[in-house]
């Protein structure tokens, strides 16, 4: 069985408020096995250690010749975007805003 990666370029992390470290590529690798609920806590876990595992590259090439060079297959994903979008305080008192 092939072990697949995904090639992600870095965001910034939630501490990080300038553009520090934004220019690497990370290469984590996938699950093999099935994540499954924990019988005790509940939480789930999996006794596959691989995707803990984060390498970072200076460019999107490297990281490519990397999962080349070790026969892995590959997905290149876009810089991670938050789930939400700021607004401005402003926002709070548009005139057209809806109220309920």
């Amino acid at each position: 069985m092939v072990q697949a990666v995904r090639i992600i370029k870095s965001g910034k992390s939630a501490m990080q408020s300038g553009r520090g470290r934004r220019d690497t590529w990370l290469v984590q690798f996938e699950s093999a096995s099935p994540n499954r609920p924990d019988r005790l806590i509940g939480w789930s876990s999996s006794s596959d250690t691989a995707p803990q595992v984060k390498l970072r590259f200076t460019q999107l090439q490297h990281a490519l010749d990397y999962a080349i060079k070790n026969g892995y297959s590959y997905t290149i994903c876009d810089e991670i975007t938050p789930a939400f979008q700021p607004k401005s305080y402003a926002e709070n008192f548009r005139s057209d805003r809806v109220r309920g």
